[in-house]
């Protein structure tokens, strides 16, 4: 074996979840490739054109050579843009075009990254540009296609992998944002501590600490009178934290105790990625 030991683990979750996209949208009718998405504007084609134009930029292939349309409400950023032109030169292939095309492009990734022989700290490009470790940019596809995944899920009416081992990985990938959130963006004070209580088929407890310099950490020993605590589904933690919903819209599967302002502030900020 040729693959870290240390990496392996993302290409096995990675593995899982862009194969079962595959047999998510194969046998999809023409039609029901145009459903509307959670993932702000786009459609079960454009999620899947997504994961096929990251993976193919990490497999070298050139970037299409492409201008967007000038009427694109959501294109408000270079990376929006970065991102939107694989998705957009898609916007028009059929269903057999688009399965194909996934089809090769999971064969051609899974070829590549069982013959990765790099270190876990090695660098590499990040997509849209800058450094990375090799470990940080598979975590980042485990979770990329992982809520994609879910995204696809949600539109097309079929649940399933909340607690695969990319769930776990997602899990764990995300909440990295949230001692940045409590302390930084929602101004916790110094010495306080925030719970996120979260059930479901992936059941866990994570409290973010703020220290009396002000810096924040967490870890999942419980905490005794914090000053807030969430108590919230799985799957609605995540959409939340992947902006998929607002907290207005969930706000019966959320149940809040403590310090009502500081829990508005931590909800406003809440959406930690897109």
């Amino acid at each position: 074996m040729t693959v870290h030991s240390q990496l392996q683990p993302y290409i096995d979750a990675w593995t899982h979840s862009i194969e079962s996209i595959n047999d998510l949208v194969s046998p999809l009718a023409e039609g029901e490739w145009n459903r509307p998405t959670e993932c702000p504007y786009w459609s079960v084609r454009d999620v899947v054109s997504h994961i096929i134009g990251f993976e193919c930029e990490l497999l070298g292939d050139p970037r299409p050579i492409h201008t967007l349309p000038s009427d694109l409400r959501h294109i408000d950023s270079e990376m929006a843009r970065y991102t939107e032109v694989p998705v957009d030169t898609r916007r028009h292939h059929t269903a057999p075009e688009m399965t194909s095309e996934l089809e090769y492009t999971i064969i051609r990734r899974c070829r590549q990254l069982r013959n990765e022989s790099r270190q876990p700290d090695a660098e590499v490009r990040a997509i849209g540009g800058g450094q990375i470790t090799l470990e940080e940019q598979l975590w980042g596809r485990v979770f990329d296609v992982w809520v994609h995944e879910q995204d696809l899920r949600r539109a097309l009416d079929t649940p399933g992998n909340l607690a695969s081992a990319a769930a776990v990985l997602s899990r764990d990938y995300v909440l990295r944002a949230l001692p940045k959130l409590v302390a930084e963006d929602a101004g916790a004070r110094p010495g306080s501590a925030v719970v996120f209580d979260v059930h479901g088929p992936l059941e866990f407890m994570r409290t973010v600490r703020v220290s009396a310099e002000g810096h924040a950490t967490i870890d999942s020993a419980v905490s005794l009178g914090p000053a807030v605590t969430f108590i919230v589904d799985w799957e609605t933690f995540l959409r939340l934290l992947a902006g998929r919903v607002r907290p207005a819209a969930v706000a019966d599967k959320l149940k809040i105790e403590g310090d009502g302002d500081l829990a508005d502030a931590i909800l406003s900020h809440i959406a930690v990625t897109r």
